[in-house]
């Protein structure tokens, strides 16, 4: 009954277009919206701007102009079941049998961001750029087959718009780096290996939510506020890879990538009812990436489904001479994974958690399925100063990276503030406050370097003495909830969708392991994943 409600309720809100609009773009009025959304509960989806005041949605489609004369409604219908709510190897099945051909994947895909993003009522701001010449790409790809159906070869991808690739900006959502043409990340040139191809850039949180203080999820600049597919201005969109959780799950896309520090692959995935992995700090390179810390940042994948994630996984992990965490490790064997189970896995859960009638609900099921539950209490840390790292790396990585990289004028966190200033109300309407006291930081090396060993070792504490008293196999926690201690023991994330609330906001069970369990973890969620089947899409 649950279900059909909020299939219902869904359908309401975003019934299908029956012919994509071909006029432009056009800004307009929002200050009635706005305004209403004053009254919104949670202070920080009161929103002051939506619409970005410095990105023209009608320049992304002027070079597929051609292609969308002869790429008719009845088309994008006809593809409809091919594509909607497809894992990658279902997909390339229909490549391989000639159902599908790469070029009408992506046409697919571009008609139904334009269907969407351009229409007044339902855009969700998840889109900040298109690659032009992504059909070309496609074409080429099509000259041959993939050798698997577990390949992400000719599959499009969105990546956060704070990842290099050549021949786009990367702005990380702020107009300081409109023109920031950079090299591609380490992460790119992995996609490139295996096939894939860069359909764009999305949405973020301005500079990944470290930036303002106070201000929504998903704003940007570049990109303006990301909304959520599943309440528009109702729910928020998680962040800080807003955009690339809300297109995911919105079928824009096949896949996309995210980038996290603490919480910005989890929060937009479980928000967004995706799936979305953090991975052990050094298995995904950080190079090419515009920084908050090279102490805890790594990339991501964010996909509909655990393969499809693996298949990511699998393609952007690498050892990378430049980046000082690098590590490598073997491919995980997803067909391994299809056999997973439940059965006699032990599982850590929160005790003061069990309240959360989803979170109940899910570790019922677990149950059911044979799995072993065991009850705690982590214990009491010291976890002050963990965004003293953030600070600290901030001020010193956020330049490496500009100089290497950015050929403007702004090459540190003082001259994008004086940047912004210039015109502070569309350029930083919400403030400059976390930036402002970064600047004025004076931990020292020794005080640093301290906080970072302290954290490290209570952030694992938090969570081994659970995992070494049960011997469990991984420890079950909500959303977001505990990504920071997670974050700075370096253990791996993998967050799933386990339902929703009653007022239909998602929410996802996220598994976490010690460092370089991620295979472990993707078995176990896949295995939750595959008996539970909690996704339902927000619209067809």
């Amino acid at each position: 009954m649950k279900n059909i409600f909020l299939i219902f309720t869904f359908f309401l809100a975003f019934i299908s277009c029956n012919k994509i609009t071909t006029n432009d773009w056009n800004t307009y009025d929002e200050t009635i919206e706005i305004s209403e959304n004053k009254k919104h509960p949670i202070k920080r989806m009161q929103f002051k701007l939506i619409q970005s005041k410095f990105n023209d949605k009608n320049t992304w489609f002027k070079p597929f102009k051609k292609e969308f004369e002869k790429f008719s409604e009845e088309d994008y219908n006809n593809l409809k079941e091919l594509i909607i709510e497809k894992d990658i190897p279902t997909i390339q099945k229909f490549i391989i049998s000639g159902e599908l051909t790469y070029e009408s994947l992506t046409l697919f895909y571009l008609y139904r961001i334009k269907k969407f993003e351009f229409n007044k009522d339902r855009y969700l701001n998840s889109i900040i750029s298109l690659n032009p010449d992504i059909i070309n790409q496609a074409r080429e790809k099509d000259n041959k087959k993939p050798n698997s159906i577990y390949s992400l070869y000719g599959i499009p991808i969105l990546l956060k718009d704070n990842i290099n690739y050549k021949g786009m900006s990367t702005t990380a959502g702020s107009v300081a780096l409109i023109d920031n043409n950079a090299e591609d990340a380490y992460v790119v040139k992995k996609l490139k290996e295996s096939g894939a191809i860069i359909l764009g850039k999305t949405n973020l949180s301005e500079w990944a939510y470290y930036f303002c203080n106070g201000c929504p999820l998903g704003y940007s600049a570049i990109g303006g506020q990301t909304l959520n597919p599943y309440g528009r201005k109702k729910f928020e969109s998680g962040g800080s890879s807003s955009g690339s959780g809300v297109a995911i799950s919105s079928n824009f896309s096949s896949v996309a990538l995210g980038s996290e520090t603490s919480g910005s692959i989890l929060s937009p995935s479980s928000l967004n009812s995706i799936v979305g992995l953090k991975p052990t700090i050094g298995l995904v390179s950080r190079t090419g990436i515009v920084p908050i810390s090279s102490t805890l940042d790594t990339s991501g994948p964010m996909t509909k489904n655990v393969i499809d994630n693996i298949i990511v996984f699998n393609a952007i992990t690498g050892y990378d001479k430049d980046d000082s965490f690098s590590v490598s490790k073997t491919r995980i064997d997803v067909k391994t994974i299809l056999t997973s189970t439940l059965k006699n896995k032990k599982f850590g859960v929160f005790k003061d958690l069990l309240n959360e009638p989803l979170y109940a609900e899910a570790i019922d099921k677990i149950k059911k399925e044979g799995g072993l539950i065991f009850e705690f209490n982590p214990p009491k840390i010291n976890y002050n100063g963990f965004r003293k790292i953030l600070d600290v790396d901030m001020k010193n990585d956020l330049p490496k990276y500009l100089s290497k990289y950015s050929k403007n004028t702004i090459k540190n966190i003082n001259e994008v503030i004086d940047f912004n200033l210039n015109d502070s109300l569309e350029r930083a309407p919400y403030g400059q406050g976390i930036f402002k006291s970064i600047i004025v930081d004076s931990t020292s090396y020794k005080e640093i370097t301290e906080i970072k060993n302290r954290i490290k070792n209570e952030g694992k504490r938090y969570f081994d003495e659970a995992i070494k008293k049960y011997e469990l196999d991984a420890i079950l926690s909500i959303n977001n909830y505990h990504a920071s201690y997670a974050a700075g023991a370096y253990y791996p994330c993998l967050t799933i969708p386990m339902g929703y609330r009653k007022s239909g906001v998602p929410s996802n069970l996220t598994f976490i392991g010690p460092s370089f369990s991620e295979e472990k973890l993707y078995q176990l969620g896949y295995a939750f994943e595959k008996e539970t089947n909690e996704r339902i899409p927000p619209f067809n």
